[in-house]
């Protein structure tokens, strides 16, 4: 028997590169399995996916998603040593941060997607000049090698807002964001044409937060939240050096609260696309 999401994910969580966090959570799950007396097949079963993805996640060839590691705990003695141990792991690819990779993971199988920003342009909607300027400034610098990759796996990423019509992009971004200028003002005439085209779709709406506004609920800082294809919620925290993904249903309700409040505060769509053409008139 195969779980859904095995199929609909199975192109996106192969590794290629195995990373050394890959091959020593499948050597656990295999050395569990075996411990138990269960070949792949059988294991397969009790987990719902395909003893090809068993076989995939113990070689370390696949990132396993959070089903595989809740049903692989319960299978193999509830002992907490999958789950705290999935919480390590890393893919091999150059590009994106390590911390972030989990979250990626999940937004590429997200129904919606929320993003508070106050530090800089969203990745999902970054030209590829902002995304220069960006790696530019990273200390200590990056090697044209790393540069050219962290450019490179921005930009797939992108992909997301044109292959999934259906999820919902929700943006809120601060004014003063749009006010730095970084790069110059060549590339924010750019970024803020490539945001203008971005958001042109029906299911991604950016409002911006004005900066003379009086109420902010979100002063503790940017907020990720999306909707996983089972209707449950996650968040994402980000900072430097370090990232968290949330999934306390109490700690992502505090953060859904803020960000629907967040929402009544920030301009509309509409008020917003028209902020954004008077600052690229301006410049």
């Amino acid at each position: 028997m195969t779980d859904s999401s095995d199929v609909t994910a199975c192109d996106w969580e192969r590794e290629p590169d195995p990373s050394d966090s890959l091959r020593t959570f499948g050597a656990v799950v295999q050395a569990l399995r075996e411990h138990a007396g269960l070949s792949r097949v059988d294991f397969g079963a009790r987990v719902r996916f395909s003893k090809h993805t068993v076989e995939s996640v113990e070689l370390g060839r696949r990132m396993p998603d959070e089903s595989f590691v809740e049903r692989a705990e319960e299978a193999l003695g509830n002992t907490g040593a999958l789950r705290k141990a999935a919480g390590h792991l890393t893919r091999g690819e150059a590009g994106l941060a390590a911390w972030f990779r989990r979250w990626a993971r999940l937004e590429k199988v997200a129904v919606s997607l929320c993003t508070y920003e106050c530090r800089l342009v969203p990745g999902l909607l970054q030209s590829e000049g902002y995304m220069r300027a960006l790696c530019e400034e990273d200390i200590p610098p990056l090697s044209d090698d790393a540069l050219e990759a962290t450019v490179r796996a921005r930009m797939e990423r992108q992909l997301l807002l044109q292959a999934r019509p259906n999820t919902t992009f929700d943006f809120i971004v601060e004014e003063a964001v749009f006010m730095r200028r970084l790069g110059g003002v060549n590339v924010t005439r750019d970024l803020i044409d490539h945001l203008l085209e971005a958001i042109a779709p029906r299911n991604v709406t950016l409002q911006i937060m004005p900066a003379n506004s009086e109420h902010h609920a979100c002063m503790a800082g940017p907020i990720q939240l999306l909707e996983t294809p089972e209707g449950s919620w996650r968040g994402y925290s980000e900072g430097q050096e370090n990232g968290r993904l949330i999934a306390d249903p109490k700690q992502v309700s505090r953060l859904h609260m803020r960000y629907v409040r967040l929402r009544s505060q920030a301009l509309s769509p509409k008020d917003s696309v028209g902020l954004l053409e008077r600052i690229r008139g301006a410049l």
